[in-house]
């Protein structure tokens, strides 16, 4: 096509990155669709992505928006009668809550998180994508901060491997999780009691949870490495869960309501995860390619030993971690199977959770990402050697996906 023939490659001085007008965004979301709307429609794709763009997460800033144009073409070339500019390649970003603690000190930041990176398939192969991300790279340095508000890094999850942003700063983390099957029926008589965790009662565990992040890095001993973490905040868990609903509105007509589960009922003896649901297969009947995901395990300060064992009405219980951290997933195995889901997923497991896991589905196995959602961060300050080997991501769980 001739108009794309002519078009500056990623290399020009001409090309800028700027935020897209609503009719732009439209453009690139009616391209990226194909890639990024799983089980949807183009039409529900749409809708769902205006419904998480109003989320206590996205409003007022939370989101923004971001596109590489020619700055010499008055138009979209593609379209003479266009007034928008023609988006060679897209993104978006999610203001998070951060913690950094860096030579005893601990300090609150904030940290975008990249989503939804996309460049059509007639547009490739002319370096807009890495044109891209230098640009995006510089500008969230300073994006959104001012004298009270930092921003020390940003992080993304690769969908193509570890080198094409490793390139442009974006450094890979540890990508590792551990899966069980969702129809493997298992004897739960030995482990301690667990309860669901709805909705409502997500907050109160968020903010305790949020505050024992807290607590853990302002105690790390001096000479530790640099550590971050992404708060796990209600109104993150909360966009999870919106875009949960939105998806299982369109393909069962109803919402769950179950978001999680907990065992123990004393505070500070605790352990609790919250999850959220994935439909990529588009046919509802069908649970293949579909997965719960784990969004973030807590065990609370103070909790039990490593093994206790009670004995109720003449019944012995393990109330070790591992059994409790069993018992969540035993509900979780039953919603991801109610829900036609064919796993269940825990990122960056624990030693306690692998136990745990292979207490259900004895030939669960940690698998090593390196192909999907990788993990990846990019420090701002200057730095030699990997990242990796420098700074510990605390918490790198699923919550932290956008």
């Amino acid at each position: 096509m001739e108009a794309l023939a002519n078009l500056n490659k990623g290399d020009s001085p001409a090309l800028a990155l700027v935020h897209p007008t609503e009719e732009e965004k439209l453009i690139q979301f009616n391209l990226n669709g194909a890639e990024w709307r799983g089980a949807l429609s183009m039409e529900a794709y749409l809708r769902r992505e205006a419904t998480l763009s109003q989320q206590s997460l996205t409003k007022d800033g939370g989101i923004t928006y971001w596109i590489l144009i020619d700055t010499s073409l008055p138009n979209n070339p593609l379209d003479p009668h266009s007034k928008t500019r023609l988006p060679l390649a897209s993104c978006e970003t999610y203001r998070k809550k951060a913690l950094v603690w860096q030579d005893g000190k601990l300090q609150e930041a904030i940290c975008h998180g990249i989503g939804s990176v996309y460049c059509a398939s007639h547009l490739r192969r002319r370096g807009y994508a890495q044109r891209m991300m230098k640009e995006l790279g510089t500008a969230l340095r300073t994006h959104q901060t001012d004298e009270k508000t930092q921003s020390l890094f940003s992080v993304l999850y690769s969908d193509i491997g570890k080198k094409f942003y490793n390139e442009f700063g974006w450094e890979p983390f540890n990508s590792s999780h551990i899966s069980i099957h969702a129809d493997i029926c298992v004897d739960t008589s030995g482990l301690p009691s667990a309860r669901p965790l709805y909705a409502e009662d997500l907050q109160e565990l968020c903010e305790i949870d949020a505050a024992f992040v807290k607590r853990s890095l302002e105690s790390r001993p001096k000479g530790s490495n640099t550590a971050v973490a992404l708060l796990p905040d209600i109104d993150t868990i909360r966009w999870h869960h919106a875009r949960e609903n939105f998806v299982a509105m369109e393909l069962h007509g109803k919402m769950p309501t179950i978001k999680g589960a907990i065992v123990g009922t004393e505070k500070g003896k605790r352990v609790w995860c919250y999850w959220n649901r994935t439909w990529y297969n588009p046919n509802a009947a069908e649970a293949k390619g579909n997965t719960l995901h784990v969004l973030r395990l807590v065990i609370e300060d103070g909790g039990w030993e490593e093994t206790v064992t009670r004995h109720i009405n003449g019944d012995s219980v393990d109330y070790s971690h591992e059994a409790a951290v069993a018992a969540l997933l035993a509900i979780a195995q039953r919603e991801a199977e109610e829900w036609k889901l064919e796993d269940v997923e825990m990122w960056s497991p624990t030693s306690t959770a692998v136990t745990a896991a292979q207490r259900l589905d004895p030939s669960a196995k940690v698998i090593a990402r390196d192909t999907s959602s990788i993990a990846s961060l990019q420090w701002f300050s200057e730095h030699d050697g990997p990242v990796a080997d420098k700074i510990d991501w605390i918490g790198n769980e699923k919550y932290g996906w956008c």
